[in-house]
């Protein structure tokens, strides 16, 4: 039976391409326990692109425009968020399915096994996930010999980093720092995450102060891990969804002040009115999905009013069909990435969103 499951996780993510297919192969999966379900999908994925089985899969997405973004240059507008290559060993296996950059991790400096399962968790009625899986990672170093061995991924590589969780706040930049120094050179870009609901006391990273000074420390590594190696790399900040309008305004005032390269908006939220009532609503974690979409959009979009074009922004957030991703980009954002709606819906969302931005350009 183990195996049956196996091969429909396969055939899901790999090889569908068709919507009805997709679900049908999809609700089959979903009878695994929701975090067996990702590891059994991700190894699949590896050992069908070993034995060179995606290459033969009829999986061109549409050709959009390439997009000027950080300094860099993305294949195309759609990414996958951090969470769901958590150590940056599918990296050419997801290539193959129309992302034009992946973000990996969250990766620590040191490995650490995160919290204690069960810790994921499907609400299937309302397409959502919360999470509580704690940066389990195999930490920065092995992280970056992974994405060393990635050969056939023509997009871009973000690594999504943090602190480690008996790192204390006081000393979490020092965290930032290892992880940025150990994948310089070997990110494209890197995305400093402190915003996780999942790791204690992350969150209070995200007070203006706290922002400024280490936003200040990233920098100041930046500039001269620029000049010691003659690689420039920007650094990005994931914020959480769950923030009012004068705390955006005064974090906009750091990013600005600080020469923040770009701005990931949003992470999960721990807001549960939207599934009020629903199985899982009382688990502790991260919610994503559909009931973050709107609050998602509307950050966007209060940040976009105060940064303008002068720090682009990477929409995220319960992007759940090509209409979503449209309406994040419509907000300010220059690209989008997908998580928990590519679970939902699979590689066909890649190619929707693709689609109609490729129309969208004609």
């Amino acid at each position: 039976m183990g195996l049956f499951f196996a091969l429909i996780s396969a055939i899901g993510h790999i090889f569908i391409m068709n919507h009805w297919q997709y679900k049908l192969a999809r609700n089959l999966l979903f009878q695994l326990d929701a975090e067996h379900a990702h590891h059994v999908s991700l190894d699949l994925l590896r050992l069908s692109e070993k034995l060179g089985l995606l290459s033969l899969v009829q999986n061109d997405p549409p050709k959009t425009k390439p997009v000027e973004c950080m300094g860099l240059t993305f294949p195309n507008a759609v990414g996958l968020a951090a969470g769901l290559d958590k150590e940056g060993n599918t990296i050419d296996a997801l290539g193959r399915l129309g992302f034009g950059f992946v973000e990996i991790g969250t990766i620590t400096p040191l490995p650490q096994p995160g919290n204690p399962q069960p810790r994921l968790f499907r609400i299937i009625e309302k397409q959502a996930i919360i999470n509580r899986m704690g940066f389990n990672n195999c930490g920065v170093h092995e992280g970056v010999c992974n994405v060393r061995s990635s050969k056939t991924f023509e997009g871009l590589v973000g690594f999504n980093i943090g602190k480690n969780k008996l790192t204390p706040n006081e000393d979490a930049a020092e965290d930032y720092l290892k992880a940025l120094r150990a994948c310089w050179g070997v990110a494209d870009y890197v995305t400093v995450n402190i915003s996780s609901p999942n790791t204690p006391g992350l969150r209070d990273l995200q007070a203006a102060e706290d922002t400024a000074r280490l936003l200040e420390a990233l920098k100041l590594e930046q500039q001269k891990l620029t000049e010691d190696t003659g690689i420039s790399m920007p650094i990005a900040l994931k914020v959480a969804p769950d923030m009012g309008e004068q705390q955006i305004e005064e974090l906009s005032k750091v990013f600005l002040k600080g020469g923040l390269d770009g701005l990931i908006a949003t992470n999960t939220t721990i807001d549960r009115e939207a599934i009020k009532g629903r199985r899982y609503a009382s688990e502790a974690g991260g919610l994503s999905g559909s009931p973050v979409t709107s609050r998602s959009t509307e950050v966007i979009t209060a940040f976009h009013s105060h940064l303008g074009d002068k720090i682009p922004i990477i929409g995220v957030g319960g992007i759940m069909s090509a209409q979503d991703a449209m309406d994040k980009l419509d907000a300010g954002a220059k690209l989008i990435q997908l998580y928990t709606g590519f679970i939902y819906h699979g590689p066909p969302l890649v190619h929707d969103i693709l689609k109609t931005l490729a129309d969208s350009e004609n």
